[in-house]
C-alpha cells in the first residue's frame, strides 16, 4: 500500500473516498468494499484521503473526541481492507480555510486525479462545512468524475458510527463495541520500559506506549494479545493512571499474560479488549491492591477459557 501526505500529486487516476475513519467501523468497512469493486469498474486506484489530526482537535481540542485508532492502526486496517493509497492530509486552520469548490478542484481533482468519489450520505467539506453531495455531484460533471453516497450502515439495531464505538466503550459494553466494529476493540503498540512494580509484586506486565493521553477505555479487562508466538495469547490488563501507586499518573495500558515468561522489550503487540471486569479503583494499601489483582487474573482465565 502506498502512503503519501502533504499537498496530493498523484502520477495516476484514483477512486476516492474521504473521512476520517477512526476506528473503520461496519460503516467505514462498507465503504472500503464498495470503493474496490467501484475502482476496478472506472480504472484508479482504491484510494482513501483521510485527515490528521482530527478536525475537532484543531478547531475544539479541549471537546475532541478520544481516538479509537492511532494513525499506525488506521493505515494498518485500511491495508488489510484492500486500500492501494492512502492520503493522509495534514488537517491546519489554513486547509480548512479552503472553500468546497477550491477542495474538489485542487484536491480531489488536480492533487488525486479522482475518477470516482465516495462520501458518506452525512458527508459535508470545505470552508465552514459549506459543501455538500450536491455540490459534489455537480462539480463532478464539472470536472468530469463519478460520485456516489453510501448509505447508513446498522449494527445491533443502531447506526454504525465511530460516535457509537465511543459510548459503547465508554460503559463498557466490549461485545456491542466489537459488533460495531466487526471486530473486538483493540489498541496496538510497542511494548516500553516501566516502573517493574508487576514484577515485584508477582505479576510482570507489558507496557504498551499510548499513542494519544486520552484513550476510549479505561479500567480493568480480560484480554487477548496479539503479535507473540501464538495468536490469542491471554491476559488482564490494566488501562488507567493507577492511582494507588500514582498520585498523578498518566494513563497507562499494562498487560499481565498468563503462562508467559519471556522479555518481549520493544515488540510491537496488538491488545484485544473482550470483557471488562471493573472500573479502576485506589486501594488503601499494596496488599489490597495485590489480593484485587489476583482476583482479576482468576475471572479474566474463566472468561476466556468460556
Amino acid at each position: 500500500m502506498l502512503m503519501t501526505h502533504g499537498w496530493p500529486s498523484a502520477t495516476r487516476p484514483n477512486a476516492v473516498t474521504i473521512g476520517n475513519f477512526d476506528g473503520i467501523h461496519l460503516g467505514h468497512q462498507a465503504m472500503l468494499a464498495r470503493l474496490t469493486v467501484r475502482a476496478a469498474s472506472v480504472g484508479g486506484a482504491p484510494t482513501v484521503l483521510t485527515f490528521e489530526p482530527h478536525p475537532r482537535e484543531i478547531f475544539m481540542p479541549d471537546a475532541a473526541p478520544s481516538r479509537l485508532t492511532s494513525l499506525r492502526e488506521k493505515l494498518e486496517i485500511l491495508q488489510r481492507l484492500g486500500a492501494a493509497h492512502v492520503h493522509v492530509c495534514r488537517f491546519t486552520r489554513p486547509f480548512a480555510a479552503l472553500s468546497a469548490e477550491d477542495f474538489v478542484r485542487r484536491i480531489l481533482v488536480e492533487g488525486l486525479k479522482a475518477r470516482y468519489v465516495l462520501v458518506g450520505d452525512d458527508f459535508r467539506f470545505g470552508a465552514k462545512r459549506a459543501g455538500d453531495f450536491a455540490l459534489l455531484q455537480d462539480m463532478g460533471q464539472t470536472y468530469g468524475f463519478q460520485t456516489e453516497a453510501l448509505h447508513t450502515v446498522e449494527a445491533a439495531g443502531q447506526r454504525a458510527s465511530s460516535t457509537a464505538v465511543r459510548d459503547a466503550l465508554a460503559t463498557g459494553d466490549m461485545a456491542l463495541a466489537a459488533q460495531l466494529l466487526g471486530r473486538p476493540y483493540s489498541i496496538s503498540g510497542r511494548v516500553v520500559g516501566g516502573d517493574r512494580l508487576g514484577r515485584q509484586i508477582g505479576y510482570p506486565t507489558a507496557n504498551i506506549q499510548l499513542k494519544h493521553n486520552k484513550p476510549p477505555v479505561k479500567g480493568i479487562f480480560a484480554v487477548q494479545v496479539q503479535g507473540l508466538e501464538k495468536p490469542d495469547w491471554p491476559g488482564v490488563a490494566s488501562l488507567g493512571t493507577r492511582p494507588t501507586v500514582h498520585a498523578n499518573g498518566k494513563p497507562t495500558l499494562e498487560v499481565h499474560l498468563f503462562d508467559f515468561n519471556r522479555d518481549i522489550y520493544r515488540e510491537h503487540v496488538r491488545v484485544e479488549f473482550l470483557h471488562k471486569l471493573r472500573d479502576e479503583a485506589k486501594f488503601p494499601n499494596l496488599d489490597a491492591l495485590i489480593t484485587q489483582i489476583g482476583l482479576d487474573a482468576q475471572q479474566a482465565r474463566i472468561l476466556l477459557n468460556a
